[in-house]
């Protein structure tokens, strides 16, 4: 990319931040009130996303190029790895309150967005796969887990987090910052992998349903690719009793 191009991305992006810290509001309020309220509400808020990420998901498989036979085996994936994550996320809610859920299983992987934005502009540095995603960078992983792991640490200094979080023996300072990392390298996995999938389809964004965000697919995918994994290594062993 030229520099012309950087200084242009910079001015749009800048241009973007008032429609970008709106939109950003407006979701996390609809989500705090659906976590709130739990039951019925938090499971039909997470169906709405997981339709509207398989939505996105065809849509982008469909500008692959594939054969008929490759598109159904793409949407059949798809319908698997969302309806997993979707599955898992609504069954920590119904075992756990809405802080819980939010200061446990929520906080840390917004905390590796965030962290990894600001490391990896602050620090910059070599690329992870800049063929795929050009912005992330080795640095921003790093500030991910530390992020991750410091809400992890900060849960377990307070004198609100032993008594409420009796069970979670995870948050201490060791294994808050192994538990950070790993998160990280979900999230950032889940990133990458929908980046590859926007490449492949020759497009930006997943669609343009979140102003200044993109679609819903952009901003759910690290929730993703964490959250399949909890289903694979919580949630089927809790059903098969293990």
């Amino acid at each position: 990319m030229s520099k012309r191009q950087r200084a242009k991305d910079t001015v749009k992006g800048l241009a973007d931040l008032p429609v970008r810290f709106v939109s950003g509001i407006v979701m996390v309020g609809i989500v705090s009130v659906a976590l709130w309220l739990g039951g019925w509400w938090w499971v039909g808020f997470v169906a709405l996303l997981a339709g509207l990420v398989l939505w996105e998901w065809n849509r982008l498989v469909r500008a692959f190029g594939l054969t008929a036979l490759g598109e159904v085996a793409w949407s059949f994936f798809g319908a698997a790895y969302v309806s997993a994550a979707a599955y898992a996320l609504m069954q920590v809610r119904m075992s756990y309150g809405p802080l819980e859920v939010l200061l446990v299983f929520l906080a840390p992987v917004v905390a590796v967005d965030v962290g990894a934005y600001f490391m990896g502009r602050a620090v910059g540095g070599p690329k992870i796969a800049p063929s795929i995603s050009p912005s992330k960078t080795w640095a921003g992983l790093i500030g991910g887990a530390l992020a991750a792991g410091a809400v992890g640490i900060g849960i377990d200094l307070t004198d609100f987090g032993p008594a409420a979080f009796e069970g979670f023996a995870w948050l201490n300072v060791v294994t808050a910052i192994a538990a950070g990392a790993l998160v990280a390298v979900l999230a950032q996995s889940g990133d990458f992998f929908e980046s590859w999938m926007k490449r492949r389809a020759g497009v930006k964004d997943s669609s343009n349903l979140i102003p200044g965000h993109g679609g819903v697919f952009d901003r759910a995918d690290g929730f993703l690719a964490v959250y399949f994994v909890v289903f694979l290594i919580a949630v089927v062993p809790a059903s098969l009793g293990l």
